[in-house]
């Protein structure tokens, strides 16, 4: 773990069956403030540099962010295919993403990590992918 960021690790509910845990998705969840009058910086960040070094990661499926009303706090999802993928993220890439947000950002994000139990987006990555095959 990171010096300086909070990290809630994931702990699998008990309930879930093993054919349900391998057909779950998993998120993880950065809470942030940004610097006074930051969105647009922090959107094009996000845009320029941060989803094109996400897409690179394995495992990787999408990102959304969401900016409160009163324009200064941030909540970035990133989806992935398994709970290792994004763990293996946050190793790797994650610090780099950190550096490239700095300069929009105030101080560290909460990271904060989840099961995707409920979502359309699979429904949309199978529509993608099929319209792609020949």
């Amino acid at each position: 773990m990171t010096p300086g960021f909070a990290v809630n690790k994931c702990v699998r509910p008990v309930f879930m069956s093993l054919e349900t845990k391998a057909m779950m998705m998993f998120a993880r969840k950065l809470y942030m403030y940004l610097k006074n009058d930051g969105a647009l910086a922090f959107k094009q960040k996000m845009e320029q540099e941060v989803v094109p070094l996400l897409q690179q990661q394995r495992g990787f499926l999408a990102q959304i962010s969401f900016l409160y009303l009163n324009g200064r706090e941030v909540q970035a999802f990133s989806v992935w295919k398994t709970a290792e993928d994004a763990e293996a993220y946050g190793r790797k890439a994650y610090p780099r993403v950190l550096r490239m947000l700095a300069a929009v950002i105030d101080g560290a994000p909460k990271v904060e990590s989840f099961d995707v139990l409920s979502s359309t987006l699979q429904d949309t990555l199978a529509l993608i992918s099929g319209a792609r095959l020949p």
